[in-house]
């Protein structure tokens, strides 16, 4: 028979010792129910504590024929509580199998016992107890709660699954412990006494209906009903000096630092830091300082509860001050009204929005996460987490509104930062809060023009979201387009009962504005041989989504469709193909490029705001450029967790003049090629006039070319913007921090390729490649685009696809087989071929059919 453990007990409680009728174990042969029976050994004993309250469990009193009275040294007290609970009986039904009257299992309202409390001076006063009200049963329904009464322990934070292991992912997210399920469960209920003057030196219980079992009785004196605590509060633990905090949780998911009587600790995270003094002029998304001493506590507790320090001390809630080693944080209780609106128009937009308080604390809309899941596949709120690899506790909370919200505020200045892509100017501002405080009002203002021109935005690879998080989480972040993959990662599949093939939306056709649009399309992989997005395609899914085993298919599938397979059909279906996250995983992507089947390559952002476009996937890309393969430049994410925001890295894709924005017209303008991959600034390319993705023929001999170009950035500051011409530099010029323009004339001799690259950092970030356009393409005559030593590495691809089709690839039925070695063999000849051609011989041929 366990005792209760409920972290600390209150000095402000003392209990009755009740000796009793019964001792729990006799219970057995009491005529108790058969499952109250069983759950004896559950039912708690010795020395407790439940609530913050101390309580002695030794002999109990078992009401259901007489009366019990004890005695006790006169004690004066505010409050006496009860730790007492009643056994199950069945509801009587009537002739049609229904209960009347209806009370409910519990026997709601049913006259359970009477107590008597009798006084040093000869009164008494006589409470009556009632099921569900004062007393539950030992075992509840679920909704059969009681209503003056709580269950035996108090409520407990509980760690996420992505914290700790956790054996039901679902509800560790809640975050939070109920702890009114037991095997056995007693009932507090606490008795306001009308006479707290007069000493009491006795109690009298008289059974009711049914069992009841009071197993013990605590006496207190405190300002208000010791079982209902205040609303969320806040407070700044200072640490000594040379300790560090580290939050680990005790058997009974108590933290072991600092713990609360009558409350409870809700969180302990180490303060974050933002310079407020600069903070409006400070850039987006800029992360906070870690506090090495200082630990925010968030708590709910009784306003008589006391802080139990580790070492000894105790601190009362109620009594924080400024000095001490606990501070008070103003607790944020004020609800007010933001609302973001766009400048000119006076119309509410939706954006990326972050608010905290003066110590740093993290102030969400009240219908938003408080606690935002880093975790993969456990991102299922409409929230942004941009913090730390190295450490989880550096982080910056962020969500995303439609235009308008409420959020509860503390008095005093909040700090508040919103955003909405690269053509807005996102605002940090400072606002007081004051106790008449309503609404707040932020103004917007686009600076950049980009979408006037016909440029639209998308993000080529996200994951996971709903279609309607991903249109919220789009707009908010100004991206025009969605691509939503579904997928199979083992034996899950995601994302696949929002595919149907047909509708976008968001779309004027589904409803919509058509101004934000989200596309349900699908990522189809191989963890050798590669992955592979198809966008936007029409009819039904094509699958198998995985191929090949783990870890992106089910151990045992065997290698059964390639990725230039299931480009061929994605085009069939009218759809857009681009390679993910390139160039990896680097294989048969290869033959897909040389057989033209693949539309785009996708520059990835994955989690990081600051690394920019990869150079390694630059040099991937520049080998296909150098043997005159055009392939646009995408930007995609690859959003899987919430620390990654949609459109961190993005697509600008121009459509044609006069077209209207769709879907479809964002596939064409992709593969017309006259687009640019950016993390913050906007390009404008051209080469003789020609636009990005253009062609330009030049006649023998070469020619000189007129390049023109425009960078503007209101987000990432520029740096430098180059020209790159086959791969190499060819022009570098510095740049002011909100961009600039120029032109430049460049000699070629051979056909060539150019496109423009834009370099660009914050001050206190490294330097990265921020911007990339798809090329201009030129055509000497009789000086084909032809790189031998690319070409190469090409052929070496391809001739491993097929090594790992020949091997160790888990191999399907043979004519499945053959098909796919024919293809990659088809592939190999085409590009082997056209070196002959070029006059390049070499000894590379296709590995020899192992079948």
């Amino acid at each position: 028979m366990p005792p209760i453990m409920d972290g600390p007990a209150s000095g402000l409680f003392r209990p009755i010792t009740l000796g009793g009728n019964a001792r729990l174990e006799d219970l057995n042969s009491a005529g108790l129910s058969p499952a109250m029976t069983a759950a004896l050994p559950h039912a708690p004993s010795g020395a407790c504590t439940a609530w913050g309250i101390p309580f002695e469990v030794g002999g109990v009193v078992l009401l259901r024929e007489g009366s019990f009275s004890v005695e006790f040294a006169p004690l004066k007290a505010r409050w006496l509580v009860f730790m007492h609970t009643s056994d199950t009986r069945p509801a009587a039904k009537n002739a049609s199998g229904f209960i009347r009257p209806m009370r409910g299992e519990g026997q709601l309202g049913e006259h359970a016992a009477d107590y008597i409390v009798c006084y040093a001076d000869g009164s008494e006063e006589r409470v009556s107890i009632r099921r569900r009200f004062q007393v539950g049963m030992f075992q509840r329904r679920w909704g059969e709660n009681c209503f003056e009464a709580v269950a035996q322990h108090k409520p407990m934070p509980m760690q996420g699954g992505e914290e700790v292991p956790h054996s039901d992912w679902g509800w560790s997210q809640t975050r939070v412990d109920p702890a009114d399920y037991a095997e056995w469960m007693n009932w507090l209920w606490a008795w306001e006494n009308p006479r707290p003057e007069e000493a009491i030196s006795g109690l009298r219980f008289e059974p009711g209906e049914g069992t009841l079992v009071l197993s013990a009785v605590s006496a207190g004196d405190v300002s208000a009903h010791p079982l209902r605590w205040q609303p969320r509060q806040k407070a700044c633990l200072r640490l000594p000096e040379g300790e560090s905090f580290q939050p680990l949780l005790d058997k009974n998911g108590l933290l072991q630092q600092v713990q609360l009587d009558l409350g409870q600790v809700i969180s302990a995270t180490p303060r974050l830091v933002y310079d407020h003094d600069s903070w409006a002029g400070s850039y987006n998304n800029r992360m906070p300082e870690v506090s090495a001493s200082e630990v925010i506590l968030e708590y709910t507790a009784h306003p008589d509860a006391c802080f139990h320090l580790k070492g000894g001390a105790r601190v009362a809630a109620g009594q924080l001050k400024p000095e001490g080693e606990l501070q008070p944080v103003p607790p944020a209780h004020q609800p007010v009204r933001l609302r973001v609106l766009e400048r000119g128009s006076r119309r509410p937009v939706a954006v990326k929005l972050h608010v905290h308080g003066m110590w740093g604390e993290y102030l969400p809309p009240v219908d938003r996460h408080r606690i935002l899941n880093p975790a993969w596949f456990e991102d299922y709120s409409a929230d942004y987490l941009h913090a730390s690899w190295e450490t989880r506790q550096r982080r910056h909370n962020c969500t995303y509104i439609n235009g308008e919200t409420v959020l509860k505020l503390p008095q005093g200045e909040v700090y508040i930062e919103v955003s909405k892509g690269f053509e807005i100017r996102p605002v940090r501002k400072t606002v007081t809060v004051g106790p008449e405080t309503e609404e707040i009002v932020i103004e917007l203002e686009k600076v950049l023009p980009w979408r006037e021109r016909g440029w639209v935005t998308a993000d080529t690879h996200v994951h996971f979201l709903s279609p309607v998080t991903a249109m919220l989480e789009g707009a908010a972040e100004g991206v025009n387009v969605i691509n939503l993959l579904a997928s199979q990662w083992g034996e899950l599949m995601t994302n696949v009962g929002d595919f149907d093939g047909k509708n976008t939306w968001g779309s004027r056709e589904a409803g919509g504005e058509g101004e934000y649009l989200v596309r349900v399309g699908t990522e189809n992989r191989q963890h050798v041989l590669g992955h592979i997005s198809l966008l936007g395609y029409r009819g039904p899914i094509i699958a198998p989504m995985t191929t090949g085993g783990p870890d992106e298919s089910a151990l045992g599938d065997p290698v059964e469709a390639l990725l230039t397979e299931w480009a061929r059909q994605c085009h069939r279906q009218d759809g857009l193909v681009v390679l993910p996250h390139f160039p990896n995983p680097r294989a048969e992507h290869a033959a897909g490029i040389v057989s033209g089947e693949i539309d785009a390559v996708e520059m990835t952002s994955w989690e990081n705001l600051y690394a920019g476009i990869d150079p390694y996937s630059l040099a991937d890309w520049y080998r296909y450029l150098n043997c005159g393969y055009l392939l646009p430049a995408v930007g995609g994410t690859d959003k899987m967790t919430a620390m990654t925001a949609v459109g961190t890295v993005r697509t600008y894709a121009r459509l044609e003049e006069g077209q209207a924005f769709t879907y479809d017209a964002w596939k064409q303008a992709v593969k017309r090629g006259e687009t640019f991959a950016s993390y913050g600034p906007l390009i404008e390319f051209a080469v003789n006039g020609a636009p990005m993705g253009g062609r330009i023929s030049l006649p023998r001999g070469g020619g000189t070319l007129d390049v023109t170009w425009a960078v503007a950035s209101t987000t990432v500051p520029v740096s430098r913007v180059e020209l790159v011409l086959n791969g190499e530099i060819r022009e570098s010029v510095e740049a002011p921090a909100e961009g600039a323009s120029g032109h430049w004339r460049v000699r070629v001799e051979r056909s060539a390729w150019l496109a423009l690259l834009v370099r660009g950092h914050y001050a206190d970030q490294p330097e990265m490649i921020a911007a990339h356009s798809t090329p201009v393409m030129v055509a000497v005559d009789g000086a084909p685009l032809f790189s031998e030593v690319d070409a190469v590495t090409i052929l070496e691809q391809i001739e491993g696809a097929l090594a790992y089709l020949d091997t160790v690839g888990t191999r399907a039925e043979d004519r499945a087989y053959r098909r796919m070695r024919l293809e990659l063999e088809a592939a190999h000849r085409k590009l082997h071929n056209r070196m002959h051609q070029e006059g390049h011989f070499h000894e590379h041929t296709p590995p020899a059919d192992h079948h």
